[in-house]
């Protein structure tokens, strides 16, 4: 589903260049739910850019879906992006007046696609992440662990290969958190390839993988730890 293969990137800081990923290289599979970790400054956040088409790296081939986008433009970016990516973010993103259904429906207006059943598949979308019953709510009506559901939501209509998610516990309790958790999993187990940034340690231990970076280069890429029970 993902192959990266010997990405670089680097930004000019005044006069000089400065390297921010170092010839990175890893695979995920359809259906993986992969977590990546790091300090500060490490490139997580490049490296998502780049994921998600939102960056181009100066060197090394990216594949997502078996294509290879090396070169393209940016509207051919904008359309692969637009047809086969979802983004979930830490702030929720919603726009207050509308409600949790229209929210969903906005990428089909920004992928100008005229769908014919756009309400029903927002509605199923919402009935994915337990918010059918709440599609008539506005944000202000919503608590913060719905919010993000609605997000999540918003970034399946189009039926993504691939979900990006950048922090989406972060502004999130413990019970809420668990519950987007849990929907990123199911999401990753309909065969969906699931990326999550996080800095929370507990919250990387419910991917398939725990990629860790450190300036700009994988320092460990291994399943999370195995729990021990207690006598």
């Amino acid at each position: 589903m993902i192959r990266l293969n010997q990405i670089t990137k680097s930004y000019r800081g005044g006069t000089e260049s400065v390297p921010v990923l170092h010839g990175l290289s890893f695979t995920l599979a359809r259906g993986q739910f992969a977590a990546i970790m790091g300090p500060s400054g490490s490139g997580k956040s490049t490296l998502m850019n780049i994921l998600g088409f939102m960056d181009v790296p100066d060197s090394g081939t990216y594949l997502l879906d078996g294509q290879d986008l090396s070169g393209a433009d940016d509207e051919a970016l904008s359309a692969v992006r637009n047809q086969k990516i979802g983004f979930v973010f830490q702030q929720f993103h919603l726009l207050p007046r509308l409600s949790a259904r229209d929210q969903v429906l906005l990428p089909l207006l920004y992928a100008d696609q005229e769908v014919a059943d756009g309400e029903a598949r927002a509605q199923r979308a919402l009935e994915v992440v337990g918010l059918g019953h709440r599609a008539s709510h506005a944000p202000e009506e919503l608590s913060g662990g719905e919010q993000q559901r609605v997000a999540i939501a918003r970034a399946l209509i189009l039926d993504p290969v691939l979900v990006l998610a950048d922090e989406p516990t972060g502004n999130l309790d413990e019970a809420n958190a668990a519950e987007v958790l849990n929907i990123l999993r199911a999401i990753a187990d309909q065969g969906r390839t699931v990326v999550m940034v996080t800095h929370d340690a507990a919250v990387a231990t419910r991917a398939d993988r725990i990629l860790v970076l450190q300036a700009g280069r994988i320092a460990s890429d291994s399943p999370p730890p195995v729990a021990t029970a207690t006598a």
